[in-house]
């Protein structure tokens, strides 16, 4: 396993990134349609097709699903995933036509500094047709790329983190994020994250916590005037689940993020998850759901984390710091 969201058989992402632009595209491709659900508990979302995740709406599978930055501008990445999609002759039968189903949420990036006069079309369909195009399993690169290209936080740069685990009864949950908070993944400005008590293999640094807290360290930090929030992210498993079940799976998904960032799910947030089920595995015991969910909310932690311990610096000017810039030693 690589700690990434293509540890699940079947799963291909691929990333588009522009640092010039200051934003980019994530796809997740499916190698047949997922069981998929999704929660919004931000108070400033943006996405597309999120309604019909809604486990009473009538659809209950996807092909692909696509974070992206851009704010309302990137809806148009889904477009080209869902082309590259239909070039393939992937979608749902309709008739005699194929449609394909491209759920998509995106991040507010637009004042980061990097040049967004793009002229009459946005560049973000042909970023998504482009991130399908370069999805792949395996290993992939992590911080700023991808729909975490522009991100931010509060105190550092954001980017796009994943991890994965493995339950106790064989079955694979993996997390994707792109970590552009409006509030802060760290205590305070120093070298801790709060996300410390889920690490792994010193994934994000191997910090721990301080020794002690302090009164400042749980106080308000936000961006300030520039409000380019929201995180966005998936959970998926190799798990046989409901589209209940994955609704179910998308919440616990949302209490990780909630564990990684204070303050999460704000007014001005869109915070969205994304969760999937590719179906490999039948689920044997209603306890393995539960550990799937528990693992959702870690990996899920551990990946917000991972995000911003990985990005770096965007190549403009008053670009934001990134956590490496500043703590490059590591811990005990």
């Amino acid at each position: 396993m690589h700690n990434l969201l293509t540890d699940i058989d079947g799963v291909s992402v691929g990333n588009v990134t522009d640092l010039q632009l200051g934003s980019g595209v994530t796809a997740i491709v499916f190698d047949r349609p997922a069981v998929a659900s999704g929660s919004v508990l931000g108070g400033a979302p943006g996405g597309r097709d999120t309604a019909l995740l809604d486990p009473s709406m009538t659809v209950e599978t996807v092909d692909a699903l696509v974070l992206s930055g851009g704010s309302a501008f990137g809806l148009d990445a889904a477009g080209g995933v869902q082309a590259g999609l239909r070039e393939i002759g992937r979608g749902l039968q309709v008739g005699t036509t194929r449609v394909p189903i491209v759920p998509q949420a995106i991040l507010m990036d637009l004042l980061n500094g990097g040049n967004k006069d793009w002229g009459l079309n946005s560049p973000y369909r042909d970023m998504g047709y482009a991130a399908f195009k370069a999805a792949a399993t395996g290993p992939f690169d992590l911080g700023t790329v991808g729909a975490g290209t522009g991100a931010t936080t509060a105190t550092f740069k954001g980017g796009l983190g994943s991890a994965s685990a493995m339950s106790s009864g064989g079955y694979k949950i993996a997390a994707i994020v792109a970590v552009n908070a409006l509030g802060s993944a760290t205590v305070g400005e120093g070298r801790h994250f709060w996300s410390a008590p889920f690490e792994a293999d010193g994934e994000f640094g191997a910090f721990g916590y301080p020794s002690q807290f302090a009164t400042h360290d749980t106080a308000l930090r936000l961006k300030g005037v520039n409000l380019t929030a929201t995180t966005i992210g998936a959970v998926v498993t190799d798990a046989a689940l409901t589209k209940a079940q994955a609704h179910r799976l998308s919440i616990m998904a949302h209490d990780g993020l909630a564990r990684a960032v204070l303050p999460a799910h704000l007014p001005s947030d869109g915070d969205t998850m994304f969760s999937a089920a590719t179906g490999e595995k039948t689920l044997q015991a209603g306890v393995h759901f539960a550990e799937l969910c528990h693992l959702a909310t870690i990996t899920m932690a551990r990946a917000v984390a991972r995000g911003v311990y990985e990005a770096t610096a965007l190549p403009v000017a008053g670009a934001q710091k990134a956590f490496r810039d500043v703590h490059r030693s590591t811990g005990q």
